[in-house]
């Protein structure tokens, strides 16, 4: 089914002023996914980042797995 600019003001028209809002939320949430999709992600920034958590992780990490283990032990 072809969806024209004119059709789609033809609908707008009708619509209620909170259907409208609607429509303009929605409209909204097209713009941001847009833009999201865009984002370029700069590799130098991404390996800061990783630097800069990567103990934090690891700790995190190795406290899971000690949590881990005492569930083995009592599952034994």
């Amino acid at each position: 089914m072809p969806i024209s600019t004119e059709a789609l003001k033809q609908d707008l028209e009708q619509l209620t002023r909170d259907q409208l809002k609607e429509v303009a939320d929605f409209i909204a949430f097209l713009k941001f996914r847009d833009r999201r999709r865009r984002a370029i992600l700069d590799p130098t920034q991404l390996a800061a980042l990783f630097t800069e958590f990567a103990d934090e992780d690891r700790a995190l990490a190795e406290a899971g797995m000690n949590d881990y283990a005492a569930m083995l032990d009592r599952e034994d």
